[in-house]
């Protein structure tokens, strides 16, 4: 055990990351259970660790994959630190336990330690989704996506920006972008950010490493996150990479499920369990028509990559287009749901509809729609419903 407490607080001492991501301050730490998800490499582990160094409780930091816990459970680890004094219990990594029944053990530890509090963290969303049910009653769960534009300023340029809200971006985008743009040159900045900026470990790779990193994520969550959740053999693996492979030259597009399903060797049922898995794991994004009932069993609307990183990853940086609508949705899913558009490209809420181009972008494909708005790359500062692109990376 006490090999446990060293790791611990060499881990926590040489800490250095003075700068909170935008859910730090949006967590109620004093909940007795935490839960936060999100995708590998978007710094949930770092945000842990901020937490047990600053708030000064009597914490013991712990990653679930380490040797320990082969032959140690989570409720000793509870029961020790307890009866020493401890209060808080910081657990990373939760889908790497290796037993199965870590939702049971934290359940236990929750009813029978009142004064214990705990936060825990896992990659694999594919996992905690499919077992979070069971702490419903108990556990406060939150999301943390990767960096924001706005984030990766902050962290770049030592800036101190506020994130707005979406009506504030529709409304007042042009006095906002103006006091932005008056001491930031935001335009190739942004270009930086689509290329290496929505994983904090940025910060420490050079542009070939970054990509990658990004790589080995992907492949870490076919190889790793969905087997752990999916039973699947290796071929399926090897038909979920070609997938890929095959959609990176494609998105976004209206998937031909029949010509999809040719292409990469499997059935219509199979093929669909790969966009929700896929999906779930962060790696892509599929959007429904607003029209289709939530439990039905549809194909998507339109498919994308989650965010630009995953397509510098996979060498389709290129794609201008595809870059744009990959960027646009990842941030708009913040604000509301998301939804693909009969007329535009996305569809908020089933409020506000939206349309994604380059700086000439003009409303030709959404006149006459209500509550409509171009979002527009390579553009400072926008004008009436036309909004600069980089702006909602603002959101959050």
């Amino acid at each position: 055990m006490e090999r446990i407490y060293e790791i611990s607080t060499r881990l926590i001492a040489s800490l250095d990351a003075p700068l909170h991501r935008y859910l730090f301050d949006k967590i109620a730490w004093s909940d007795r259970l935490i839960m936060i998800k999100g995708s590998r490499g978007v710094g949930k582990t770092t945000m842990m660790k901020q937490r047990c160094k600053e708030n000064g409780e009597q914490g013991v930091y712990a990653s679930l994959d380490q040797l320990f816990f082969n032959d140690h459970t989570i409720v000793e680890l509870a029961d020790y630190h307890y009866k020493h004094g401890g209060t808080h219990i910081y657990l990373d990594e939760v889908h790497r336990y290796p037993r199965p029944n870590w939702e049971q053990e934290l359940k236990n530890i929750y009813d029978s330690y009142p004064d214990l509090h705990i936060v825990f963290t896992g990659s694999s969303l594919l996992q905690l989704n499919s077992k979070v049910a069971d702490l419903s009653r108990r556990v406060a769960v939150y999301e943390l996506r990767g960096l924001s534009f706005r984030e990766y300023l902050n962290f770049t340029g030592n800036h101190n920006l506020s994130a707005v809200s979406l009506s504030d971006v529709l409304g007042n985008h042009r006095v906002l972008a103006s006091k932005i743009t008056s001491s930031i040159r935001v335009i190739g900045e942004f270009e930086k950010y689509l290329k290496m900026g929505y994983y904090p470990f940025f910060m420490d790779s050079s542009e070939f490493t970054y990509a990658q990193r990004v790589e080995r994520l992907v492949l870490s969550v076919i190889d790793i996150d969905i087997p752990s959740v999916a039973p699947i053999e290796y071929e399926t693996q090897l038909k979920l990479k070609k997938l890929l492979v095959v959609l990176a030259e494609q998105v976004p597009f209206v998937p031909n499920m029949t010509n999809l399903s040719r292409d990469v060797e499997v059935t219509r049922n199979q093929l669909m369990r790969f966009f929700t898995l896929l999906s779930e794991a962060a790696i892509l994004r599929t959007l429904m028509d607003p029209t289709t009932q939530p439990k039905r069993a549809s194909k998507p609307e339109k498919i994308l990559f989650d965010n630009p990183s995953v397509m510098q990853a996979l060498g389709i940086m290129n794609k201008a287009g595809t870059v744009r609508e990959s960027y646009v949705a990842s941030m708009l899913s913040y604000a509301g749901s998301l939804f693909a558009a009969k007329e535009g490209d996305f569809l908020l809420d089933r409020n506000y509809l939206f349309e994604v181009g380059g700086k000439g972008k003009g409303f030709s494909q959404i006149a006459d729609q209500p509550n409509s708005y171009v979002i527009a790359d390579n553009i400072e500062i926008g004008m009436g419903n036309k909004i600069p692109m980089w702006l909602l990376g603002f959101l959050y």
